[in-house]
């Protein structure tokens, strides 16, 4: 059948019994006959099928789909192999990912620039969070100012005990009181740690807002690590 054109195919088809019988039902009912259409494709060896539907010895290849006149109706593609659907399926989710991810841009940096209009509004806000945090280290540390004075009267009564054992109240007081201390210099250190950090973050948003207060696009921009956490307060 290879040299056969495709009006020829076509016509060959309805030979076919299976096609013959397709046509009766359908002119019984008043349907067009074999409104499928006609397959046809050259195979991996170079043999060439036709078929009322699609060729399994095509499969990975294209098919043409005729009409009964012969005429091309499309050209069908290429089954996808297993792997190829995946491959597909996550570039299509990739594409889905990047696109929110420009929407989410967008969003963090209209809404940072509603926040802070200028470098001023910006500076207010970078200075009422750290004082937050420069009133709690304050808050330590007259606690260990007051520790330590308690302390004091402690050790006096502890010096009539010099090479003996401490009473076991008087012990237990001092262990309490210097316990006490330790966890509030920890207290200290973990919130002058939280204000070089936060320091930082606004000296990145900062940046980040510079840029847009210049006329750079929202979204336009490498999200920055303190944009994306100011668009979770």
């Amino acid at each position: 059948m290879a040299g056969l054109s495709a009006t020829a195919i076509a016509c060959s088809l309805w030979l076919l019994p299976g096609a013959v019988l397709a046509a009766g039902k359908a002119s019984g009912s008043g349907a067009a006959p074999n409104a499928a259409g006609i397959y046809t494709c050259v195979d991996a060896q170079g043999r060439r099928h036709t078929s009322d539907r699609p060729i399994p010895e095509c499969l990975d290849r294209e098919q043409r789909l005729l009409n009964r006149d012969g005429s091309q109706r499309k050209v069908v593609g290429p089954r996808q192999s297993d792997q190829e659907r995946l491959a597909a399926e996550t570039a299509r989710r990739d594409q889905e990912a990047a696109a929110q991810a420009h929407k989410d841009a967008v969003r963090r940096d209209r809404n940072l620039m509603a926040r802070f209009p200028n470098e001023e509004a910006h500076q207010r806000a970078r200075q009422s969070a750290l004082d937050d945090i420069r009133k709690a280290v304050a808050s330590s540390e007259k606690r260990i100012a007051d520790l330590k004075a308690e302390r004091k009267p402690l050790l006096a009564d502890a010096e009539f005990y010099k090479g003996k054992a401490l009473p076991h109240k008087l012990r237990l007081a001092l262990e309490g009181n210097q316990a006490s201390q330790e966890a509030q210099a920890d207290i200290i250190q973990n919130h002058r740690a939280e204000m070089v950090r936060i320091d930082a973050l606004y000296d990145t948003e900062l940046a980040h807002l510079r840029k847009l207060w210049a006329g750079a696009e929202p979204g336009s921009l490498a999200a920055s690590g303190a944009s994306v956490a100011r668009s979770g307060r």
